[in-house]
């Protein structure tokens, strides 16, 4: 008995001065807790939305004052014209749009009927649809508060508008997603062990010390990843317009430039792994990792909207936030380079920064 609690003794030592395993128990699953106890959430709250209100009289006063106070919206801006719409939604800020008719108080008064607009950008279906219900039901109740304090009958119509994807299918949100998350694995993955394995088998330093720039050893590493990757995604695209029905609105040939930059940021990241670990299975359990902060913060599964302030600063330096809102702008939307310079600066910067990293922390001797 002794001896079994000295091996008991013995194995609690190891697990206390092992960082990596401390990590593990007790840190990820603190971190798991608190993003998906934030994140995995069906309901939206502050959503940009915008309202052009024609009309301006005490009924639309007073339905703009209960979305207001409404804790899924955010009035971004009031419209003058319905015309700045179009340009509002393609900026990619809003999700939803209102539109009240002139005359709008008047007609409830003395017709007894009103219709308003509600436009929405179904680029993400489910969104839009809660979108849509959460102002239908805000109209409504406004409705009802007139029916209780007249004796008269008021109705209000309001005429849905689905922008970008009418049909409202699942693959327009699906597909980006799933292209921004394979892209970002299997290149951060397939880079960072393939380098590390060079180390384990013995075959790097032998690579390090020949006439070869050491550099351009680990840059030829990646460079078949990245031929291999662009195969990858022409599947996918070929699949998703087959299969899917998924259009393709924009230039095929800037989508897969941004493509192209995506896959030489997560080739960046996964070299900058492979010079920080020194076996296989700690290149994967950290490529990995890589999965939870894809799925969560790039907005294909769950609203950013929904996450708290800090959490949405966090998911600003996830790459694969910012292709998937430019592959979503390109397919979808149908938008040139000039839609989307923005993010792809960032994407760009990103890659720079990785690549400086990993260039610093590039070791010429392995021991």
């Amino acid at each position: 008995m002794k001896q079994f609690l000295s091996f008991v003794r013995k194995e609690f030592y190891h697990v206390f001065r092992d960082s990596k395993t401390l990590l593990m128990l007790f840190g990820l699953p603190i971190v798991q807790i608190v993003l998906f106890g934030f994140a995995l959430t069906n309901e939206i709250k502050n959503s940009k939305i915008v309202i052009c209100d024609y009309a301006k009289d005490e009924a639309t006063q007073q339905i703009i004052s209960k979305i207001e106070a409404s804790r899924s919206f955010e009035i971004q801006k009031t419209l003058i014209s319905h015309k700045q719409i179009e340009e509002a939604f393609k900026e990619g800020d809003i999700k939803l749009a209102i539109i009240f008719p002139a005359n709008f108080n008047n007609d409830l008064l003395h017709l007894h009927k009103a219709q308003v607009q509600i436009i929405a950008d179904a680029s993400d279906p489910n969104t839009a649809n809660t979108l849509t219900n959460y102002a239908t039901n805000i109209i409504m109740d406004y409705q009802q508060e007139l029916m209780k304090n007249n004796a008269m009958s008021f109705h209000i119509v309001p005429e849905l508008r689905m922008l970008y994807n009418p049909e409202l299918k699942g693959a327009t949100n699906f597909v980006p997603g799933v292209m921004a998350l394979v892209l970002m694995l299997v290149c951060v993955m397939m880079t960072a062990v393939s380098v590390v394995k060079e180390k384990e088998s013995g075959t790097m330093e032998v690579l390090l010390v020949s006439p070869f720039n050491p550099f351009l050893v680990i840059i030829s590493k990646a460079i078949p990843y990245l031929f291999l990757s662009l195969i990858n995604l022409t599947v996918i695209l070929v699949l998703s317009v087959t299969l899917l029905d998924m259009p393709v609105n924009g230039s095929v040939l800037l989508l897969f430039g941004e493509s192209a930059l995506l896959i030489i940021t997560a080739l960046s990241l996964g070299l900058l792994i492979s010079n920080v670990t020194q076996s296989q299975q700690s290149a994967m359990f950290i490529s990995m990792m890589g999965i939870l902060p894809t799925m969560l913060f790039t907005g294909f599964m769950f609203p950013l909207e929904n996450m708290p302030y800090p959490l949405q600063i966090i998911a600003n330096a996830v790459p694969s936030k910012w292709y998937y809102i430019i592959v979503k702008s390109i397919m979808i939307k149908g938008l040139g380079f000039s839609a989307i310079w923005k993010e792809t600066l960032i994407l760009f910067g990103m890659t720079c920064f990785l690549l400086i990293v990993s260039i610093r922390k590039f070791k010429t001797r392995l021991v």
